[in-house]
């Protein structure tokens, strides 16, 4: 704003370029309240109109001995004019409405630039938040992540082992059927055995007190032959 401010500074004081004596050219009034458009070359013509400073004018010819060009207004009017009087730029009085206009757009756009600029911070503020709060989020998921992880890993190896254990178990109870088995096995051979060892008893009891009975029998014989 300080040097759109120092450059309408430079435009108001500075004066505008003569004019440069080309035809067909488009020229403007100088900085000067009015000049006389005449009807030919020279201060003795007729005036046609006055010309106020800031207006247009196309130059349809030059004559660098009088000095005067015939130049053509807006509106159509054809006059003579003196050439010095018109330059090759529009004069402050055209300039300032311009310059002016300009620093109102400047100023509505250097407002509209603050208020972007303003907005456009509000959302890097926000975005860096959500930024930071993403972190903290990704850093806590990473955390859960290693612990499931971990517990999978804990897992798989439990599952493993309770393979093993339910292996072992298995062969485990199948040993204790066969155990089972051969323990009833035993008992009834143990039974079969007393059994028989029951009956041999019987027997040889029997037998023996058959011989014993004998035996006696013959010792009363042998006593009454006596």
């Amino acid at each position: 704003m300080k040097r759109f401010s120092a450059l309408l500074l430079c435009l108001l004081i500075t004066p505008p370029t003569a004019f440069a004596q080309t035809a067909g050219e488009k020229a403007w009034v100088t900085d000067r309240l009015e000049i006389t458009l005449r009807k030919g070359k020279g201060t003795g013509f007729q005036i046609l109109r006055m010309l106020r400073s800031g207006t247009a004018v196309e130059v349809l010819e030059v004559d660098r001995e009088s000095g005067y060009s015939r130049v053509r207004t807006a509106s159509g009017a054809e006059g003579w004019v003196l050439s010095r009087y018109l330059v090759k730029v529009p004069p402050a009085l055209v300039r300032l409405p311009q310059a002016e206009r300009r620093l109102t757009e400047l100023e509505t756009e250097n407002r509209q630039l603050k208020e972007a600029l303003a907005e456009a911070t509000a959302a890097r503020d926000e975005a860096q938040k959500v930024r930071k709060a993403l972190e903290g989020k990704r850093e806590e998921l990473a955390r859960e992540l290693a612990e499931i992880k971990r517990i999978s890993a804990d897992a798989v190896r439990i599952n493993e082992q309770n393979k093993t254990l339910k292996s072992r178990l298995l062969e485990a109870t199948r040993e204790i059927q066969m155990l089972r088995q051969e323990n009833d096995s035993l008992r009834d051979r143990s039974n079969r055995d007393w059994f028989l060892v029951g009956a041999m008893v019987v027997i040889v009891s029997m037998l023996f007190g058959i011989l014993l009975t004998r035996i006696r029998w013959r010792r009363k014989s042998s006593w009454g032959q006596l």
